[in-house]
């Protein structure tokens, strides 16, 4: 490989898309290169906010709703005399939709009040959750862009991959998992920090697969994956899906 090419695959790396030997050969080229691993931190933090994001489609027929009202509704200019002095008529009639501006208005506040604080929680417990997802970003994002971020990659037969990203000096871990099937119905993927030889709980794989594990790293040697029941266990009660070490 050229020097060149060797420099290149620093994204491909990021994204976990790499064949095992060419992985293994970039590792090596990465402990000797300060400028690629520090792309690959970036790259890969950048890879997680993107992971993590998520989005709301539209209500279903909201387009052809706003073009319906577009063609239907007309703006009306405002009723201005030319000498700029409404006439006694006019403020009369103002007065009169004023009152029943107002009165609609009660109606809809009595009617609809019920729904309206529905939806004052609705959006509020979506900001809660927009808030708790950004902390969790912010969090990630500082693992995998730590300076003395390390990386150890596993998989399983049937097709998962796992990555876990540790930062001593941070005391946190970040655990990515792609291709992980659906757990039987009343369980969930659990975490551990492996304490050479003792499990300690490290909280729940998230749905999306991208989990900062709880608890700090200390003297933990590695990670393991269970299957536990929904909520996790205090200790596991089943063996381990996957193992992996920390680098040393």
């Amino acid at each position: 490989m050229s020097e060149e090419h060797l420099h290149a695959p620093t994204g491909a790396y990021a994204l976990d898309a790499l064949p095992e030997d060419e992985r293994e050969a970039f590792e090596r080229h990465l402990e000797s290169c300060p400028a690629c691993a520090q792309e690959v931190r970036e790259l890969t933090a950048t890879a997680a906010r993107l992971g993590v994001a998520a989005s709301a489609a539209p209500p279903p027929g909201m387009k052809a709703a706003v073009l319906a009202g577009i063609d239907s509704v007309r703006q009306l200019p405002p009723l201005v005399p030319p000498d700029g002095a409404a006439p006694v008529a006019t403020h009369r009639r103002a007065r009169g939709i004023g009152r029943l501006v107002l009165a609609a208005c009660v109606a809809a506040a009595v009617g609809f009040g019920g729904v309206a604080a529905w939806q004052y929680q609705q959006a509020d417990d979506a900001r809660q959750e927009a808030r708790q997802a950004r902390e969790q970003t912010d969090r990630m994002t500082a693992v995998l862009s730590a300076p003395d971020a390390r990386t150890v990659s596993s998989a399983t037969p049937d097709g998962t991959r796992a990555t876990v990203v540790v930062s001593r000096e941070r005391n946190s871990a970040v655990f990515v998992a792609s291709g992980l099937p659906k757990p039987p119905a009343g369980k969930t993927y659990q975490l551990w920090f492996d304490d050479h030889g003792t499990m300690r709980p490290a909280g729940l794989v998230a749905r999306d697969g991208a989990s900062v594990m709880q608890g700090g790293v200390d003297g933990a040697s590695g990670v393991g994956v269970t299957v536990e029941p929904a909520g996790g266990s205090p200790e596991p009660t089943s063996g381990p899906l996957m193992v992996m070490s920390f680098p040393a």
